[in-house]
């Protein structure tokens, strides 16, 4: 069964109605991303970032997986597939998808601050159960913290998404452009000759030497040309 490996970014959770990471020049919902989303901004300011990712809680929990995300999951009666998104959202999990390595955390998540990375001290939040209180505990007496990698954090899972970009038969990227980070990255551990498949309305730079195919529409209708492509 041939290997694909899919990159999905912002771009992918749109038509579900999530905003993202990097939307919105250094805004996330309104908030200075500085402000939620950094290794400071929660130092500074535990409450406002815990009641912050509460709020997005509640949003991800009436949000529905996109075609896109269906379409991507059904790819897996017919291939081998890893999908590694940027999104912290579950959707591609809600849509069906089995094998998903998350680069930026996941939303429905909670852990330590002392150390975010010990699953021993990793929660996962219901639908029923979104709200953590301000000043909760983890396991190990520190503050719980959202099970996000802010901005100037490691990405832990960098190291698996790039090995499995290795053993790509056919690469897609979506929602996301190759100016990047860590799009860009991850596309240098792609064989050489590898087809790649860019999906995004944005027109984008390719290099060069890469079999680049680039579909110039959103994720859903992106995705139904491509299944018609390689099935």
């Amino acid at each position: 069964m041939k290997k694909i490996v899919v990159l999905t970014g912002a771009g992918m959770s749109v038509e579900s109605g999530l905003s993202t990471f990097r939307d919105a020049g250094g805004l996330w919902e309104n908030y200075p991303v500085q402000q939620v989303a950094t290794h400071e901004g929660w130092e500074e300011n535990p409450t406002l970032v815990t009641n912050f990712y509460n709020m997005l809680r509640k949003k991800l929990v009436q949000a529905l997986p996109n075609e896109g995300h269906r379409l991507l999951a059904e790819l897996e009666k017919e291939y081998d597939i890893t999908v590694v998104t940027q999104n912290v959202d579950n959707l591609h999990e809600q849509a069906g998808s089995t094998n998903v390595i998350h680069l930026h955390g996941e939303l429905m998540k909670v852990c330590s601050s002392y150390n975010p990375d010990d699953t021993r001290y990793q929660q996962t939040l219901t639908p029923d159960n979104l709200e953590v209180q301000p000043g909760t505990k983890a396991g190990d007496g520190s503050l719980l913290r959202p099970f996000i990698v802010f901005f100037g954090e490691a990405v832990p899972n960098m190291e698996q998404a790039a090995s499995e970009a290795m053993k790509a038969d056919i690469f897609i990227i979506i929602g996301t452009s190759l100016n990047v980070y860590p799009a860009a990255g991850l596309v240098q551990y792609v064989q050489q000759g590898t087809p790649i498949y860019i999906i995004d309305p944005h027109p984008v730079t390719t290099v060069s030497y890469l079999n680049v195919t680039h579909i110039q529409k959103g994720a859903s209708e992106g995705m139904r040309q491509l299944k018609n492509e390689i099935l």
